[in-house]
């Protein structure tokens, strides 16, 4: 197996680093759902084809400080843009490390769909592929009503979200984290969505209206579910993205 490098951004946010054998110049920034366990596959995955990636904790969840949804989670993505200039220190043994990347690419999916398509809006992010993202926090969930994702999150996840009285609550009133808000200022052609007509946690009429009004690339699928960052490994999804991030 591949080693990972561990560091940390603005001090407070864990990352895990993987160092393409024979880079391409290319970043990934990998985001994930929530809740969900943090995994490597997808990692090595995005590695082995010639991307350098940086798979971070969201503030408060897992190994990184603070906590959950005081900050709304896009800036996590934006302060680790603004430190890649200076470097990151590996938490192993201090060493200084740079990344030579020329493009920023952001690949989400479900909870982490909104960070990638608000920071899309910096510059400095040159692609976005979100898989099943949330794009609407007010529209309700068929699967995963809120009070359901609160209960379950808490009782199943326990302190690898800390997650003080009210702040999940933040994301019900639709005014927080929520590219719907948005649209107007996010750059479409940037973006990639794929998803299933078949979801029922990220429903399809919300994404299908939110790609329309941004002009994004949207690929619907007739089945598949809810699905993650996982389904990048899948051939014939991974061809698909290959073309969108290298065009």
């Amino acid at each position: 197996m591949t080693h990972l490098l561990r560091t940390r951004f603005k001090q407070d946010i864990v990352a895990e680093v993987g160092l393409a054998p024979k880079p391409n110049g290319k970043l990934v920034i990998l985001l994930d759902g929530m809740p969900s366990m943090p995994g490597a596959s997808t990692v090595l995955f995005l590695m082995k084809r010639g991307f350098d990636v940086i798979h971070p904790r969201y503030r408060g969840s897992w190994e990184s400080d603070g906590l959950f949804l005081d900050i709304s989670p896009e800036q996590d993505v934006l302060d680790i843009v603004d430190e890649l200039s200076h470097g990151m220190r590996s938490a192993w043994d201090g060493e200084l490390f740079h990344l030579k990347q020329r493009e920023v690419i952001i690949i989400c999916s479900s909870f982490g769909g909104p960070a990638g398509l608000l920071a899309s809006k910096d510059p400095r992010v040159s692609r976005v592929v979100a898989f099943s993202p949330v794009v609407d926090w007010s529209a309700e969930s068929p699967d995963e009503p809120f009070e359901q994702l609160k209960r379950f999150t808490k009782e199943g996840f326990g302190n690898g979200y800390r997650i003080p009285e009210g702040n999940l609550e933040k994301l019900k009133t639709g005014e927080f984290y929520n590219p719907w808000n948005h649209m107007e200022e996010i750059p479409g052609e940037k973006i990639l969505i794929i998803h299933a007509d078949n979801d029922q946690i990220t429903i399809s009429g919300p994404i299908l209206e939110f790609a329309a009004k941004t002009r994004s690339k949207c690929i619907t699928l007739e089945r598949g579910g809810h699905f993650g960052t996982g389904k990048l490994r899948e051939w014939r999804t991974w061809w698909k993205v290959k073309r969108f991030i290298n065009s």
